[in-house]
């Protein structure tokens, strides 16, 4: 996900000079699937052609080894190049321009436009809405695609919205400020906070002013996971949710594989638990590893970290800083499996949240939520039926397509239906879903 930034920096840079082809060579078994894929390629707005290679066939004949690998291939087809991990603009640029020039002395270069067939989509009250956070008086959406926060009642009327709908990063009043991929979001009085994710910062909105500022983060990815600062000069890295708790702002740091803090009082930010590296390790928050955590929430003293890349669920002890997994297995381990402690299998969970003692887990590639008793490791399907689909009704009958945001109401649990575009609320007594926003 940080690649497709910088590559959408080269296309604009040099048009048909150089084409861009995407292989998709899957981790998770529901990403083999070709519509699943396509609604990956919507979310990040990707504009070039992208090869499903489920079965690794080209992953293979390219020698592939890591997420992400750029392969430069020159114009006579002759592979010229490899680099394995994240590229930044800064050095990708660089070496983009020295082959176009080396091509061009060489008269090998004949740009030329490949005719593309685009993706339609219809117009939508919501483009793939990542979170959703139930308050006392209203419903707060991350419009992800649409980049905006959404403002709603309890009966799906939308009432305001903040930020303009087009990416880019600007403070100021709802309608001009701009916001992009925007996630996670917690409040505080008239206060919401929000992870404004491809902007790598902590935003806040005055829910009564509308204006937006930011709070951490300087619009550009920290490339390394950084010892904090202020939190304005300091660069974050895909912050994904946010959790508060007395006047402590947590942040799933999911670019840099760590949990940080943002103290809104003296305005600075920090790592909080987590080295930087990627996997499931226990052991005190300064030396625990986590895989790209997506979720947060705080329950009876402890903070629980939906941990997508290991498909796992773990428990921040926030009085003694030990983290310990509740469950979940490493970077390779996962699947559909109910029951208690390590034979519990997820696939790539992003939300999680606390009621009564009880965890809800969006389950995002098995397209279920599933109930978590933290203190017996007991997980056990609570709404849908696991097939990839779109409808309400009673919970092992309702159908979602990746959830990727729930949040426990006072009526009902709410749930961000990721790839159908809406907002769910299933009742807390029957488990019924309804569709409250969306088409």
């Amino acid at each position: 996900m940080h690649t497709f930034p910088q590559l959408r920096k080269i296309e604009r840079k040099y048009g048909d000079q150089v084409i861009i082809v995407g292989v998709h060579s899957p981790k998770f078994p529901a990403e083999r699937e070709t519509a699943n894929l396509r609604e990956a390629v919507l979310r990040y707005r990707i504009d070039h052609p992208v090869v499903n290679d489920r079965d690794f066939a080209v992953w293979n004949q390219f020698g592939g080894r890591a997420w992400p690998t750029l392969m430069f291939i020159d114009p006579e087809g002759r592979v010229i190049g490899k680099h394995e991990g994240e590229l930044p603009f800064e050095q990708f640029d660089p070496v983009v321009s020295g082959m176009l020039k080396e091509f061009e002395e060489r008269g090998l270069l004949h740009a030329r436009p490949i005719a593309l067939e685009e993706i339609r989509e219809p117009a939508r009250t919501l483009s793939f809405p990542g979170k959703v956070l139930a308050t006392a008086d209203a419903l707060f959406i991350a419009d992800s695609n649409h980049h905006r926060i959404v403002a709603a009642g309890f009966d799906g009327a939308i009432r305001r919205s903040y930020g303009s709908g087009v990416p880019g990063f600007t403070d100021g009043p709802a309608d001009e400020a701009a916001f992009q991929q925007p996630q996670g979001m917690a409040r505080s009085g008239s206060t919401l906070y929000v992870a404004d994710t491809e902007n790598h910062a902590i935003r806040s909105i005055d829910l009564e002013s509308g204006i937006v500022a930011t709070l951490a983060g300087t619009g550009e990815q920290a490339l390394l996971a950084g010892t904090g600062g202020p939190g304005p000069s300091t660069p974050l890295s895909s912050p994904w949710d946010l959790a508060l708790m007395d006047r402590v702002l947590y942040i799933a740091m999911a670019g840099t594989h760590q949990i940080w803090t943002l103290d809104l009082d003296r305005g600075t930010v920090a790592p909080f638990a987590g080295t930087g590296r990627e996997g499931l390790l226990d052991g005190s928050k300064a030396e625990a590893w986590f895989a790209q955590s997506s979720g947060l929430a705080i329950l009876d003293g402890h903070l629980y970290v939906a941990d997508s890349e290991v498909s796992a669920v773990r428990d921040i002890d926030l009085k003694t800083g030990r983290v310990t997994t509740v469950v979940g297995e490493d970077l390779f381990v996962f699947g559909d499996q109910d029951g208690e402690g390590d034979a519990v299998r997820l696939q790539h969970p992003l939300g999680i949240t606390g009621r009564d003692r009880a965890l809800f887990v969006a389950d995002s590639y098995n397209h279920k939520v599933k109930r978590l008793d933290p203190e017996r490791r007991a997980v056990a399907g609570w709404l849908g039926s696991g097939v990839a689909g779109k409808a309400d009704g009673p919970g092992p009958s309702a159908a979602f397509r990746e959830p990727a945001g729930v949040c426990a109401g006072a009526d009902g649990l709410y749930i961000a239906d990721t790839n159908n575009h809406r907002i769910v609320v299933a009742d807390w007594t029957t488990r019924t879903v309804r569709t409250l926003i969306g088409d």
